[in-house]
């Protein structure tokens, strides 16, 4: 939302950027309508320790693998106080938006049928079909392909025609790492420089003394 005081800093907002993986063009970005309050993040180690080898203890297989849960408001009331200028939400409410975040799920519809011909043709191995990369965007220090692993819609509000013009959308995100896509993948080289955007904020906290802990030496 947009502060009501003059000479504020315009506030970012977060969103999600489809990315084709092998020319980097940009081919949609969905902004959100307002950031969401709370964003939770969990990281879930990938150690060798768990075989029980006390040589491997303290050894790593690859990057903690991350997953991002938000709540994304949808709110199209507003708009229609004003119908001249918001024709698309009279019309379809905040249906198109709501699809924009479906698609990230769904394959096209023309792929589903070019495969579906394939097979028809006799085709040994039809490949699965092949998403353009999603990048989550939560300002320039957090920019990470991620993979959608769930999405629920809960539709509050509705219009004369049954359009929904208020809903809550539940995203999950798995963020994909080089395990996932390589070093040479788009992906994998944003992934590495979030990565290291990580090491270099960690290099800027404070270390305290070991006396603040109780103790005096290790």
């Amino acid at each position: 939302m947009t502060s009501g005081f003059p000479g504020s800093p315009r506030l970012l907002r977060g969103g999600l950027v489809l990315v084709d993986p092998t020319t980097s063009k940009v081919l949609r970005v969905i902004g959100l309508q307002y950031n969401p309050d709370t964003l939770s993040r969990t990281l879930q180690l990938q150690s060798t320790g768990e075989t029980g080898d006390r040589s491997e203890a303290l050894r790593l297989k690859g990057a903690a693998v991350e997953t991002i849960k938000l709540e994304i408001e949808i709110e199209g009331t507003e708009r229609l106080g004003d119908p001249e200028a918001n024709p698309v939400t009279v019309k379809l409410g905040i249906q198109p938006e709501l699809a924009a975040l479906e698609s990230l799920v769904q394959p096209r519809a023309d792929a589903l049928q070019a495969n579906d011909a394939l097979a028809g043709a006799g085709v040994l191995e039809v490949l699965p079909l092949e998403s353009p990369l999603t990048l989550f965007v939560w300002s320039k220090q957090r920019v990470v392909p991620v993979r959608v692993t769930d999405l629920s819609v809960t539709e509050e509000a509705f219009d004369v025609a049954l359009n929904p013009i208020r809903a809550k959308v539940s995203l999950g995100l798995r963020v994909l790492s080089v395990d996932d896509l390589g070093f040479k993948h788009r992906g994998g080289t944003l992934f590495m420089a979030y990565l290291r955007n990580k090491e270099a904020l960690a290099g800027r906290a404070a270390s305290v003394p070991l006396s603040q802990l109780g103790i005096e030496s290790l």
